[in-house]
């Protein structure tokens, strides 16, 4: 991996995001703040975070209830789960799909920096087949990012299942947002 090409494109992609929250109709920051919105805050990009894994897929992939922000329930497929160890943890990932059509896959997680210094429910990472190297899958926690109810309170978004909260902290990726 050329680090220097990977943090261009890595801040190219965020400049993107910012761009895409200021200005598109769609953007989750409420149209009446958008005058104020400056970008988001994101942690030093970190090559020690990204991991190639295998994925697991569960022989039967269970249909489960996520709970999201306004109280409703979200069917997912329980689809599959990486391993890894991040820092000497050896950390178990669980995936999901909403359709078993679906090539990418959702991978919630939440860690020891939520509330602090991330969004407190947790973050996301999707992870699509251009994801994968050799057959792995990779993982990129630099690419961890907030739902979008973490802007607008409008948004729904699935909660993080307790399969997936880690007790260790991943400081890459999205910080908490807030108005400069």
């Amino acid at each position: 991996m050329n680090i220097n090409s990977y943090k261009k494109q890595l801040e190219q992609m965020r400049k993107e995001k910012d761009d895409f929250f200021k200005f598109h109709p769609q953007s989750p920051i409420p149209p009446n703040q958008r005058k104020r919105f400056e970008g988001l805050d994101y942690y030093p990009v970190d090559t020690t975070l990204v991991f190639e894994a295998e994925l697991h897929e569960h022989a039967n992939k269970e249909i489960i209830s996520i709970g999201d922000n306004l109280g409703k329930e979200q069917k997912y497929f329980r689809w599959g789960y990486f391993q890894f160890e991040i820092n000497g943890d050896k950390v178990t990932l669980q995936v999901y799909k909403r359709d078993p059509k679906e090539s990418h896959l959702w991978l919630p997680f939440k860690d020891q920096t939520n509330g602090k210094e991330t969004y407190g429910a947790g973050r996301y990472m999707d992870l699509d087949e251009h994801n994968k190297t050799n057959g792995k899958w990779v993982i990129d926690f630099n690419f961890a990012y907030n739902p979008f109810c973490a802007y607008n309170e409008n948004y729904v978004c699935p909660f993080i299942p307790p399969e997936n909260w880690l007790q260790i902290k991943i400081q890459v990726g999205e910080k908490n947002f807030s108005f400069k």
